[in-house]
């Protein structure tokens, strides 16, 4: 099952049981947001989690795209991406959690063909504030589902205050041989689907009140799932991640975790300036700014002439297309990577002209690292380049 049927069987689950389809939101988030970029699913709906009314109704389904910077220096390994799709399902004060997992096992299993002994489920165990989640812990219990009890990994919170509540975590076996241990305890049991029961508002005192109405916010990563559908150990085996895998190796020759962060961080780029990002020393511009540049640093450590001019347009175009954007913008997605790519070699120059100096011959210190950004603009990671060369 590919990508786009992946969606289309999730979606149409979920509107056969009476979830409205949603538009995604734009990955920038409106003025007066904490939060820079849209980070998951639930993000843009939080007003209606904490009880105004939606006006689609109680029960909503989309698919998002998301960026989560908290991930970035995970990024490289199998499974982490800094751009990706979010499956969600809502409801607002309707069904409650028990019915949600019950309809997650049957789309998973009978859905997407998943054998349920590849199953594992995490949920709240209790702490000093509020007790287990009996109502998770018994569906799984009746639906024949293994469960492990956890800590504050089954605890979400939309930051230091918000909507908040128990979550539990489902699993899926992606390992050698047949399923064995629990999610804590084995790496091959990956994290597919997660439940939130939003039920709590987190004062700024770290207290906790009821919600005027019970919610229950669905998120699964659509890359992750296409991972475990497919019997691929990695998101970037997927069926979208192909045509940058082949291209970027074809181009640069380069492999593993460098091919890995690569690709991600030009696709991610690619998503960022549909969205009318440009880089800049800040905010939303200093993400993209630092995504272009990691890129730029991993291709020129072995071979300064790279270029990103050489990225066909059919790339770029073929993943604005596929995350809800114009494709016709690849244009201007290349005049944006090949000017900050400019502004990079130029910044690489003065670096190398500063660091010429007497004074910078010998093993740098913080005092060093200290006046070269505060005074030059050099940051560390780039400095580390320039020693390399």
């Amino acid at each position: 099952m590919d990508t786009r049927q992946t969606v289309t069987v999730f979606t149409d689950f979920f509107a056969e049981r009476g979830h409205v389809s949603l538009p995604g939101a734009r990955l920038v988030r409106p003025p007066g947001d904490p939060v820079l970029f849209t980070t998951s699913g639930m993000h843009p709906l939080t007003p209606y989690l904490e009880g105004r009314p939606h006006p689609r109704g109680e029960r909503l389904v989309n698919v998002q795209r998301c960026l989560r910077t908290t991930d970035l220096d995970e990024v490289g390994d199998h499974t982490h991406l800094t751009v990706f799709r979010m499956l969600g399902s809502w409801s607002l004060g309707g069904y409650e959690s028990s019915q949600s997992l019950r309809w997650a096992r049957e789309l998973l299993v009978d859905g997407f063909g998943i054998a349920p002994g590849r199953l594992h489920a995490t949920v709240f165990g209790g702490d000093d504030r509020t007790g287990p989640d009996t109502g998770s812990l018994r569906t799984w219990q009746e639906l024949g589902v293994p469960v492990e009890l956890t800590g504050e990994d089954n605890w979400w919170s939309n930051g230091p205050t918000g909507p908040c509540g128990p979550d539990s975590e489902i699993f899926v076996w992606n390992g050698d041989g047949p399923p064995r241990g629990t999610p804590t305890t084995d790496p091959g049991w990956v994290e597919v689907w997660n439940h939130v029961m939003m039920r709590y508002r987190r004062h700024g005192d770290g207290s906790l009140t009821p919600l005027p109405r019970r919610s229950v916010d669905t998120g699964m990563g659509l890359e992750r799932l296409v991972m475990v559908l497919g019997g691929s150990r990695s998101v970037f085996g997927v069926d979208e991640f192909l045509p940058w895998t082949g291209e970027v190796s074809r181009l640069w020759g380069v492999e593993g975790r460098a091919l890995r962060l690569v690709c991600d961080h030009l696709r991610s780029a690619a998503v960022v300036i549909g969205d009318d990002v440009r880089p800049g020393g800040n905010g939303h511009g200093y993400v993209l700014r630092r995504l272009v540049r990691r890129t730029l640093t991993t291709l020129w450590r072995h071979d300064p002439s790279r270029t990103l001019a050489d990225l066909p347009d059919g790339l770029l175009g073929g993943t604005l297309d596929r995350f809800g954007q114009p494709p016709a913008g690849s244009g201007r997605v290349r005049e944006v990577l090949l000017d900050e790519e400019h502004r990079f070699r130029t910044l690489l120059e003065r670096g190398r002209k500063v660091l010429s100096r007497q004074r910078f011959t010998g093993p740098l210190g913080e005092d060093d690292y200290r006046y070269l950004h505060d005074t030059h603009g050099l940051p560390r990671e780039l400095l580390g380049l320039l020693r390399q060369e």
